[in-house]
């Protein structure tokens, strides 16, 4: 098993992972990126209805190991657009 942080990127800015988990597969890692994006989009899509998320995950040297985004957009079609 291997140690790996879990930093956030998101519209409030960079939130770095102090703590990290302890993983032993790299499925388990994307299932851990994939929880903490569906999380934030969850928590934020009512406020923002257009952003982009990223979880750059390090390893336990520091080392970027992975990255993951996340691009949502929600729009209305009977809003007047303004050209």
């Amino acid at each position: 098993m291997s140690r790996y942080f879990f930093d956030l990127h998101n519209g409030d800015g960079a939130t770095r992972d102090e703590s990290g988990l302890e993983l032993s597969t790299r499925e388990s890692v994307t299932r851990e990126v994939s929880r903490i994006l569906l999380d934030v989009v969850q928590d934020e899509i009512a406020e923002q209805p257009n952003g982009a998320v990223s979880v750059v995950v390090r390893d336990d040297n520091g080392r970027a190991v992975s990255i993951a985004n996340l691009t949502f957009s929600n729009a209305w079609f009977d809003e007047e657009r303004a050209d």
